[in-house]
């Protein structure tokens, strides 16, 4: 087996949230425990999203909550030639294609109907560009280490975009790409990134990468039913140690680790040293969904 490298890669569109901890302590500790490495990329692809500062503030949350990443820090706004060259390999594998259609026109289908595999509809327009899901293995198969064996068919997926209209890079052909280069082995996530998956294993295997394993996690849910967000304005982590301490201790409960009581007042250090000596996948229930332990969401 490879060695461990694991990643947690927010986008830096606001500070880090209780949701944002789970995925960054879960990605943080299945790589401790297995002597691995654990990187920190930040996914600034979309500039308009993200505000000046942000990517400063999740730096310090993690810092604050002892989760120290290994090597520098990974900046997707630097990528734009790796990302280019992995759409032009794509292109010239007939995988990719230029589209003109807006999100409006093709509204009363589930899914975009790829009107321009043949080529643009309205070639005086903007273009996106997508990938073909036709023309990848089918079916998309692949067990993940929480919610078991996953198949999807390429047809109800439809062709995700690969670069906006705007000339922006979209997510899935970014993150692919940029776990191909950093020999990501394991991707531990929220599980409303579970049905991305499919698209990034097509990737992976148009552009010969290997194909990580995956833990997707139950999402965590606010008092009012949804899920922590940036967008439904979620609490920002503290930075101060006194709320970092329980607030710690309350995420491994939402990761179902079971620390003990008296742990809640240690420090972050001596917390996820216990942590990372206990930590087990296989105590997490494989639930999409579930509310934040106590007050862990204000």
């Amino acid at each position: 087996m490879r060695d461990y490298r694991g990643r947690f890669a927010p986008t830096p569109s606001g500070p880090l949230h209780f949701g944002s901890l789970i995925a960054a302590l879960a990605s943080y500790l299945d790589a401790r425990h297995r002597q691995g490495h654990w990187l920190l990329r930040i996914e600034d692809i979309d500039p308009p999203r993200c505000p000046p500062g942000a990517a400063d503030t999740i730096l310090r949350q993690l810092e604050a909550f002892g989760l120290f990443w290994d090597g520098p820090v990974h900046w997707q706004h630097d990528r734009d030639d790796a990302y280019q060259a992995a759409l032009a390999r794509l292109e010239a594998l007939g995988l990719a294609y230029p589209c003109s259609c807006s999100r409006k026109q093709w509204r009363d289908h589930p899914v975009y109907p790829g009107w321009c595999r043949a080529g643009p509809r309205e070639p005086d327009k903007p273009l996106a560009w997508r990938l073909r899901s036709d023309l990848g293995p089918t079916p998309i198969t692949w067990e993940d280490r929480l919610f078991g064996p996953q198949r999807f068919e390429p047809a109800s997926l439809g062709d995700v975009v690969l670069k906006r209209k705007d000339g922006l890079w979209a997510y899935q052909l970014a993150v692919v790409v940029d776990d191909g280069e950093q020999g990501i082995t394991d991707v531990v996530r929220g599980f409303d990134l579970l049905d991305n998956t499919p698209w990034q294993r097509q990737l992976q295997h148009a552009l010969a990468l290997p194909t990580p394993r995956y833990l997707h996690l139950p999402l965590i849910l606010g008092e009012n039913g949804q899920k922590l967000s940036k967008q439904n304005l979620a609490p920002a982590l503290p930075e101060q140690e006194d709320a970092v301490r329980p607030l710690l201790h309350r995420a491994l409960i939402a990761l179902d680790q079971s620390p003990p009581s008296a742990l809640a007042t240690e420090s972050a250090r001596t917390q996820l040293e216990w942590a990372v000596t206990h930590w087990s996948p296989q105590r997490l229930q494989p639930t999409a969904e579930r509310h934040a332990p106590d007050t862990a969401q204000r």
